[in-house]
């Protein structure tokens, strides 16, 4: 069966994401459509920065594109998710910023009633919004692709209209000396505008990012309430974070 172009985007991306690599044969015979109708696909997702053509086929680029990195430790994330969730409550005010983890969380709030989420990513508001019991608030802005979020001066005064229990928050790496990091300027602001309008900031990351630092460093660890990662951290990396800040382990 032939699938559209949006979904077979989708398709490819997810499938780069696991594999690493694929050849135009491969998805032509999967997707159901001809090798010059992938070819295309490929041009398109090339031209948007999602990905490098080889020849015979396709593999990520190195800044690899939100919708790759969500096949990366998804046990991990899926973990870190469930347990941010747990400290939502029904009738809850929250911010969910734009991340692979984040995005996860809401798929984790089934039977919560009344929660209102303030965010800047599809990908949360794309999860959020097949739960009838909460109340989306998705802010205007630039639309970035690689992240799948809504950032600049737009997303950052409809963030700072609202007052929350609690914003959670992702990255690309986190260490003492660093502090949170990001690639881009404008998720770090985005960010640090939620962390300045919530009661607790809770950064949800799995265990490969601690060490990894971004070009940007937005928020000191001693600046947010607490940490929600993996038990893959290394004992000694607990120790020098919880001097910092909370730590929660999953």
């Amino acid at each position: 069966m032939t699938v559209e172009r949006a979904e077979r985007e989708g398709a490819i991306m997810s499938r780069l994401a696991t594999d690493g690599e694929l050849t135009v044969s491969l998805l032509a015979a999967e997707l159901g459509v001809s090798e010059v109708t992938i070819r295309g696909d490929l041009r398109g997702l090339e031209q948007q920065g999602m990905l490098v053509r080889t020849r015979g086929g396709a593999r990520p680029t190195t800044i690899k594109h939100i919708l790759q990195r969500q096949g990366v430790n998804t046990d991990a994330k899926e973990r870190i998710a469930a347990a941010a969730a747990s400290l939502v409550g029904d009738d809850d005010t929250i911010m969910i910023e734009a991340g692979t983890t984040t995005a996860l969380i809401v798929r984790h709030l089934a039977g919560r009633r009344g929660v209102q989420i303030v965010t800047n990513s599809t990908l949360v508001f794309n999860n959020a919004r097949l739960n009838p019991a909460l109340i989306i608030i998705l802010t205007g802005g630039v639309f970035r692709r690689d992240t799948e979020s809504l950032v600049g001066p737009l997303a950052e005064r409809a963030i700072a209209d609202f007052n929350t229990r609690i914003a959670f928050l992702g990255t690309d790496g986190f260490s003492p000396e660093r502090g949170l990091t990001t690639r881009f300027v404008e998720g770090g602001q985005v960010a640090t505008v939620m962390r300045d309008r919530a009661e607790q900031t809770w950064l949800v990351a799995d265990s490969s990012k601690f060490g990894q630092a971004g070009f940007v460093s937005f928020l000191p660890l001693d600046g947010i309430t607490g940490i929600i990662t993996d038990s893959g951290l290394p004992p000694e990396a607990a120790e020098e974070l919880q001097e910092h800040t909370q730590l929660r382990v999953v």
